[in-house]
């Protein structure tokens, strides 16, 4: 079970931290992501991370913007958004594959939370 917090409104330029829970499923997630879905549009890939190397990649639209970690000690998954623009207004989803990371697509990630929305006004 993936559970995400940390949602909110936010004025433009501004910042949030989300975090993403692991339960049940903790072993052999290799990959964690972060995935986004605006209203009429498609779900896209944020950033995702390799729980074993630690690597980490990132959409072009959110590269020195948004950074993706985490503490596997407490399954915790983490994306701190800083500079925040309206358009990244959307709902905010945590992902797992017990691959290694590979693509950053929906498609390749059979598990996921309901999602945290995030407003930036």
């Amino acid at each position: 079970q993936l559970v995400e917090s940390g949602g909110g409104s936010v004025q433009a330029g501004g910042s949030l931290r989300l975090s993403c829970a692991a339960s049940g499923y903790t072993y052999n997630r290799n990959c964690m992501a972060w995935f986004r879905q605006a209203p009429g549009k498609e779900r896209e890939g944020v950033a995702d991370i390799n729980t074993v190397t630690g690597r980490t990649m990132y959409a072009d639209s959110v590269k020195g913007r948004f950074i993706i970690s985490q503490d596997n000690a407490k399954k915790m998954v983490y994306l701190q958004m800083s500079s925040l623009k309206p358009e990244d207004t959307a709902l905010y989803y945590c992902a797992a594959d017990r691959r290694s990371c590979y693509s950053l697509s929906a498609g390749a990630f059979p598990y996921w939370g309901q999602g945290t929305q995030v407003t930036v006004s």
